[in-house]
């Protein structure tokens, strides 16, 4: 009996061993902790057992090789809510935490500087709030933060300037106040790293920093006055008439604070809003009408009128599928595009107008604003923003000048405009088919970021199932081969013509290039051909000489699914976006890890 109660006994020791032997790794605890604060409405996060070994086969983990410690978390799209847990600071050996375009709230917990080796965080477009942790200026490895889009609030810690390695910030579209601190790498980075931030002030957003109200920090006070008052008049009833006066004197200002206060967060509160209806202001007279969209337009709106009437031949600067566009110089020199409307597409006013105002409360760094709409007796015109540098067609194949797009101002311009056309398609509501998308189409600014045009005079989609429109609209080498066919234009239209601008930038060429033309093919054939035969040289622009081929290999991936003849193949704009980032931004963990490697070389 001794016998049997002894081997029993070694059994179950030996069971216990073998599960603590097999038990799951500290780090996936770490992330099972980490789960338990997620609202996963999707059930993506549904292969994270605490029965497995490892959590590196889980959805959106990649861990090292050799001692299976987690390396990144990728979990961007997934439509997670819920916070960020502070477990994220066990995750020791941490380079990668992406969970962008959520819909995460909170705060950004502290202890994500616990993570010394963390390189890169993307935590865009979610409903973050707080401040930024200044223990994340302790993460000396960092080269890439990107925060934007999110409610986040307060000043900007000056312990970001330690951040020796930091290549890419984008704090824009925050609530964020205060002085930009101007130390260190901080001072490296421009007003686009900050834009939609209303209540900075710095150097890097060119706006000086004041006093609160405007006023001196310390008041001055009244010795002198008293002094100079005979002792005998200094009696109770004076003092007591001076320090009402002054007691009233806070009491107002204490109002006047609280009234500002309100106001501040009231228009904070309406700005933090992803798409409202637009403000607008209306000036008619018997022959015009102008709309200005949020007041964004400083000028009388007489004088604004008087400047549209008075454009003439001299001032066409180009002339699209919609009508002719003209520059308009203000009397401050302040310049704007004004593209007039074919009057043969015109409908309902009260249609037509309606649209505008949706489309003037479309807000992007990558769309071209629409400050204005004019009706005038004979047209109407659209007013936008300027853009001197016109667009990236007659960058690649008319500009003889010296300044040329290399190969990483190529990648620039196609993740830009992938950003401007997935706020397009997924975060308006109701959301927007372009039907027109081609390299005249993409403005650029005078750094080189671009900002897609003509999206205004696009059908709207209401839903799903109003998602046709039977007007063949668009650009003879740019359309999806069903778009030609049915005339019904989609996302995955829009989708087809922006791999067919992918090919552009990679090839240097047109889409009816006559180079392939005269054989029968257009870009995507062309391409799918030398593919075949292995030419990779002979498709990239020669004028490309900074590129190199494991990213050109990427890009005409992303571009042969955007071009699949089979819409349903092809991925939407968000997901070529992630692919972008992941392909562009975040090049693999071999290249991205290394000190020398950098995002933006």
């Amino acid at each position: 009996m001794a016998l049997w109660i002894l081997i029993f006994f070694g059994l179950f020791t030996m069971t216990l061993l073998c599960k603590s032997c097999f038990c799951l790794t500290p780090d996936g605890f770490a992330l099972l902790e980490m789960r338990t604060v997620f609202n996963d409405t999707k059930n993506v996060l549904s292969n994270w057992n605490d029965s497995d070994e490892s959590p590196c086969g889980w959805t959106g983990i990649s861990c090292y090789p050799n001692d299976q410690r987690v390396q990144s978390i990728n979990l961007p799209y997934m439509q997670l809510g819920g916070i960020i847990s502070p477990s994220v600071g066990k995750l020791t050996r941490l380079q990668r935490l992406a969970l962008h375009e959520n819909s995460l709230d909170g705060t950004i917990p502290n202890e994500i500087g616990n993570c010394p080796e963390l390189r890169a965080i993307y935590l865009r477009a979610n409903y973050l709030q707080g401040g930024i942790p200044s223990d994340i200026g302790n993460l000396s490895m960092l080269t890439i933060i990107d925060l934007s889009s999110n409610s986040l609030r307060g000043a900007i810690p000056s312990s970001l300037g330690r951040l020796r390695h930091l290549r890419l910030l984008n704090l824009s579209t925050n609530f964020f106040s205060g002085e930009i601190p101007d130390v260190g790498v901080l001072s490296t980075f421009g007003n686009k790293s900050f834009i939609g931030n209303l209540d900075l002030c710095g150097q890097q957003v060119r706006k000086p920093c004041r006093t609160s109200m405007g006023f001196p920090v310390v008041l001055p006070h009244a010795e002198s006055d008293e002094a100079a008052v005979p002792t005998k008049r200094s009696n109770h009833y004076i003092r007591a008439a001076v320090i009402g006066a002054i007691s009233t004197l806070g009491f107002v200002l204490i109002v006047l604070f609280i009234f500002l206060w309100v106001w501040l967060l009231s228009k904070k509160e309406r700005a933090a809003k992803k798409y409202t209806e637009v403000e607008k202001q209306v000036y008619k007279e018997p022959s015009a009408k102008l709309i200005t969209f949020h007041g964004d337009l400083p000028y009388p709106s007489c004088e604004l009128i008087e400047k549209i009437e008075s454009l003439d031949e001299e001032d066409v600067v180009g002339a699209g599928g919609f009508g002719t566009v003209y520059r308009m110089v203000m009397n401050d020199c302040g310049t704007f595009a004004v593209k007039r409307i074919d009057r043969s597409r015109e409908g309902s006013d009260q249609v037509f107008e309606r649209e505008l105002e949706i489309l003037g409360s479309i807000k992007h760094i990558n769309l071209v604003n629409l400050r204005g709409y004019c009706r005038l007796p004979t047209a109407r015109l659209l007013i936008y923003d300027y853009l001197a540098m016109g667009s990236l067609d007659n960058f690649l194949h008319e500009r003889v000048d010296d300044r040329l797009l290399n190969w990483n101002a190529r990648l620039k311009v196609a993740l830009g405009s992938a950003r401007g056309l997935a706020y397009l398609h997924h975060d308006c509501c109701p959301k927007i088919v372009h039907r027109d998308i081609k390299s005249s189409n993409i403005l650029l600014d005078d750094n080189l970021e671009p900002r897609v045009s003509d999206f205004g005079l696009a059908k709207l989609l209401v839903d799903e199932e109003a998602h046709i429109t039977t007007v063949v609209a668009g650009t003879f080498g740019y359309l999806a081969p069903e778009y030609l066919q049915s005339g019904r234009a989609t996302e995955k239209s829009d989708v087809y013509s922006f791999g067919v601008v992918l090919l552009e930038l990679v090839t240097g060429k047109r889409p009816t290039d006559p180079s392939f033309v005269n054989q029968g093919l257009n870009v995507v054939g062309w391409m799918n051909t030398l593919l075949k035969e292995n030419r990779l040289e002979d498709i990239l622009d020669k004028r490309c000489r900074d590129a190199d081929a494991e990213t050109v290999e990427a890009i005409l991936e992303i571009a042969a699914r955007c071009t699949d003849a089979n819409p349903d193949d092809r991925p939407s704009m968000q997901q070529v976006l992630q692919y972008l980032e992941q392909e562009v931004m975040s090049p693999c963990p071999s290249d991205f890890y290394d000190e020398s490697h950098s995002d933006y070389s």
